[in-house]
């Protein structure tokens, strides 16, 4: 069993906590406006309090702390717990894009939505309703994420907006390349970077360090920590998205491949593959894959080295982060917890 640090546990609780106290009152708000509206938030707390790592929190947390915020400080959480907020918006959007039927092993939301159409037999075309009630509530996850951020500086709310747009150009571009079958390594290390890699590591740092200090001095040190550990954690998620177990991942066997996502993992095999596994790596975005497909693509990317050169970027990436944040003007305490962030995102299983 690979297990999340007790750092990472810690303040996922107090996050947690909190999106179930604040999703539960506006439940009972709306709900007592329109019983109606019970299903969309409880699609919305099914989604934000239902799973996932909390590495943006986590990250968020330590880069408040070292920059010298309290560990009591409740505000600490309400941007840990409106980064949540702001990954659900993401998500519930990028479940229609891919056309995902499952999320952390369940039912994605716009199928639900779908299912429930058809089984009460409403008027229109089931699937537009349940795409569009998912969008709606990937929309009201992205206010609920303000919200909790109304503490937050004038500086602060400038990292904020940059990081939203950033995230959503990154999912511009990776939908685009996807349709594209864009395979040239530069784009793909663009798309990795800003889809996620920014938004999960670096971001939150810099988030957490305005909202405790909006002088502070720690944003080039915390982006010379985040931005190669972000990119560490994309391509772990590349290998994932390739190889990963679904009873772990929660999703299918080899998703990114079926998807055609244009990941640097992939661009890499193109670069190194023999005549014979480009031509198996090329079934990647022509028409369906079987299960025979994907096993036949996973085999080349290992045969052709493709894999064994991501793990030692990987490794690579991540020791330069934790050298980085060694430099770092920060509490010894706060380093070592950072380290062992490094470690966990670069090394995990889902």
């Amino acid at each position: 069993m690979f297990e999340s640090p007790e750092s990472v546990r810690q303040v996922a609780s107090r996050v947690d906590d909190r999106l179930r106290t604040f999703l539960a009152s506006e439940r009972a708000r709306w709900t007592a406006f329109d019983a109606d509206l019970a299903t969309p938030f409880d699609e919305l707390t099914r989604m934000v309090v239902g799973g996932g790592k909390r590495l943006r929190p986590v990250f968020t947390y330590w880069g408040f702390i070292g920059a010298g915020g309290s560990t009591t400080d409740p505000r600490v959480i309400d941007a840990g717990a409106a980064f949540e907020l702001l990954h659900a918006f993401a998500l519930f959007h990028d479940d229609i894009m891919d056309g995902s039927t499952t999320r952390r092993g369940v039912i994605t939301t716009h199928e639900s939505m779908q299912a429930e159409h058809r089984a009460r037999a409403w008027s229109g075309d089931a699937r537009r309703f349940g795409d569009g009630a998912a969008i709606l509530i990937g929309d009201l996850s992205f206010v609920y994420a303000d919200v909790l951020l109304s503490d937050l500086g004038s500086t602060g709310w400038k990292m904020w907006n940059e990081l939203r747009v950033e995230l959503n150009i990154g999912q511009y571009l990776d939908m685009l390349g996807s349709a594209q079958n864009e395979r040239r390594p530069e784009k793909a290390a663009r798309i990795c970077r800003y889809k996620s890699g920014k938004y999960t590591i670096e971001r939150p740092l810099h988030l957490g360090a305005l909202l405790a200090n909006e002088s502070t001095t720690l944003l080039e040190n915390y982006s010379a920590y985040g931005l190669p550990l972000g990119d560490a954690f994309q391509l772990r998620d590349d290998v994932l998205g390739a190889f990963g177990d679904s009873t772990v991942t929660g999703k299918p066997v080899g998703d990114d491949l079926r998807e055609a996502k244009p990941t640097p993992l992939l661009a890499l095999a193109l670069a190194r593959a023999s005549e014979g596994q480009r031509r198996t790596l090329a079934k990647v975005g022509n028409g369906v894959l079987s299960d025979t497909d994907v096993a036949q693509v996973q085999d080349a990317i290992i045969e052709c080295g493709a894999l064994k050169e991501m793990e030692s970027t990987i490794e690579r990436l991540t020791n330069e982060a934790i050298a980085a944040i060694g430099d770092a003007p920060i509490d010894a305490t706060v380093r070592e917890r950072l380290v062992e962030l490094a470690h966990f995102v670069s090394d995990r299983r889902a």
